[in-house]
């Protein structure tokens, strides 16, 4: 799920193109990136078998894609407003296309490792942009609510797509028929982008590339050090140089923007006391979550032996959860302001991962369906109130910024969480089949492993939840929102 503001755009020009296929255009690009999100999900345990993952390598196809993305947005929104909107939207999708192209022809873990990283970096640039030629693209009014009404549809469907089609492609096809699959979408797109999308005007300015890779070098270098920890330990050469590696790395980036002029993440942006409990709310929201769509897409396949499909079908009732809480939060902030949603929100997601750590080898859908549920219900009321607060009191020239940031504490929240669990659920699962293997003279059986895998899966449920508990212990005791909320601003929430 990411939250995403639509810019105040000046110097557009909303005249002389096609606005219905201009809007094809760009919610076709936005369903491609939503969907990449969650398609790769339920492929993990075939892709585990086929390319000889390792249990650690295996979470960086999530991590290595949500930190790229989360890591540049900001950056690649930027260049759009320094070298146009369109021309950067078409480079964006170009280097997601060719990154997917790759990653289909994938031979080793590394291979598509990097190409998911590259796939990211496509997104960075290409999801800003394609927010802002809606401004540039459709006058104020009607025309422009519609297209951000289509915009945010899309960015819905795409997450309930993605589990859909992954396990369609999956089991009918193939595994590399899930990056396959942007190409040709990609190809209609970058064909009609030109024909239908009208350009942006430019500013002048400098790029921060400086800020930009210090910042997303540091996070690669943080997760990398995290998650040698599972097969190593705290004091390994290769854990201890990446950690010391990103906490230069990020000391650097907060040098660097301090003394920056046209700083990518201007820190005066974390002065407001509202907005930083907001970030650390997304964060612990990002933290817990990433990693509970890749535990249970493991568990599900791996432990009750569902299909790709029949998973995906299984996490239907949530992504519809969160967008129907969504649309209920954004009618209902109006009346009763945003504290209530922001207290029962994380209330809701502590409790439905509470749930699910009681899960065992022999639980049915039934056991996972009402934590599902209820989490969805704690995701889609918080996040319209998050972006809210994110951007209330900001100036207008800044509303992206604020918001964007929104999205990158996501994203980074998610690659960390799935950092830290894995190293915990792995650890925690060695333990448990040690302890099986000493009561059973050393044998263990299908049925023990799956008992220590489930077990370190609850277990990473279980912290999940307190971090939880910690995003909801910020909003009682940071946040000091007004009730009665009013923004200049149009959020514009998708769910992931």
């Amino acid at each position: 799920m990411s939250t995403i503001e639509a810019p105040e755009m000046t110097g557009s020009n909303t005249e002389g193109k096609n606005l219905g296929l201009a809007l094809a255009v760009i919610a076709g690009a936005q369903l491609m990136i939503i969907l990449d999100a969650t398609i790769v999900n339920v492929a993990l345990p075939t892709i585990h078998r086929s390319l000889n993952f390792s249990v650690n390598n295996l979470e960086w196809l999530i991590t290595a894609y949500s930190l790229t993305f989360g890591g540049l947005l900001l950056f690649g929104g930027r260049t759009g407003d320094l070298f146009g909107k369109r021309r950067m939207f078409m480079i964006g999708i170009s280097i997601f296309a060719v990154s997917s192209l790759f990653g289909g022809f994938a031979t080793t873990d590394i291979w598509l490792i990097i190409t998911r990283a590259c796939q990211g970096v496509g997104g960075a640039i290409a999801a800003p942009t394609a927010l802002s030629l809606i401004a540039t693209n459709f006058p104020e009014g009607p025309q422009r609510n519609r297209a951000m009404g289509v915009y945010a549809a899309m960015a819905g469907a795409g997450g309930a797509v993605g589990l859909l089609l992954g396990g369609l492609l999956v089991d009918l096809v193939s595994w590399r028929w899930i990056f396959f699959v942007n190409v040709p979408i990609a190809a209609v797109i970058l064909f009609l982008a030109p024909r239908a999308l009208n350009e942006s005007s430019t500013t002048s300015g400098k790029l921060d590339v400086p800020g930009a890779l210090s910042a997303t070098g540091g996070m690669l270098a943080l997760v990398y050090g995290l998650s040698n920890v599972a097969a190593h330990s705290w004091t390994a050469t290769s854990t201890l140089i990446p950690l010391i590696l990103a906490a230069v790395l990020l000391i650097a980036f907060v040098l660097i923007e301090t003394r920056t002029v046209e700083a990518l993440m201007p820190l005066h942006i974390f002065a407001n006391r509202n907005r930083s409990g907001v970030y650390g709310m997304m964060l612990c929201i990002g933290t817990a979550m990433f990693s509970m769509f890749f535990f249970l897409t493991q568990f599900l396949q791996n432990v009750l032996g569902w299909s790709a499909l029949k998973t995906g079908v299984g996490f239907l009732p949530m992504t519809l959860g969160i967008i129907t809480a969504a649309v209920l939060a954004s009618r209902l902030v109006g009346r009763i302001g945003i504290r209530l949603p922001l207290l029962v929100g994380p209330t809701a997601a502590f409790v439905g991962l509470e749930l699910l750590t009681r899960l065992t080898i022999h639980s049915g859908y039934g056991t996972l369906l009402v934590p599902l549920l209820i989490v969805s219900l704690g995701m889609g009321l918080s996040f319209v109130p998050l972006t809210l607060a994110a951007v209330s009191g900001v100036p207008p020239n800044e509303a992206g910024l604020a918001s964007a940031l929104l999205n990158t504490t996501q994203q980074v929240g998610g690659a960390l969480g799935l950092a830290i669990l894995s190293t915990i659920a792995f650890d925690t699962y060695k333990s448990k089949l040690s302890s099986i293997a000493s009561a059973s003279h050393g044998v263990v059986s299908r049925q023990a492993m799956n008992i220590a895998t489930t077990h370190g899966y609850t277990t990473a449920f279980q912290v999940a939840a307190f971090i939880a508990l910690a995003g909801l212990l910020v909003s009682a005791i940071v946040i000091r929102t007004p009730e009665a909320l009013v923004s200049d601003a149009s959020p514009v929430h998708a769910g992931v």
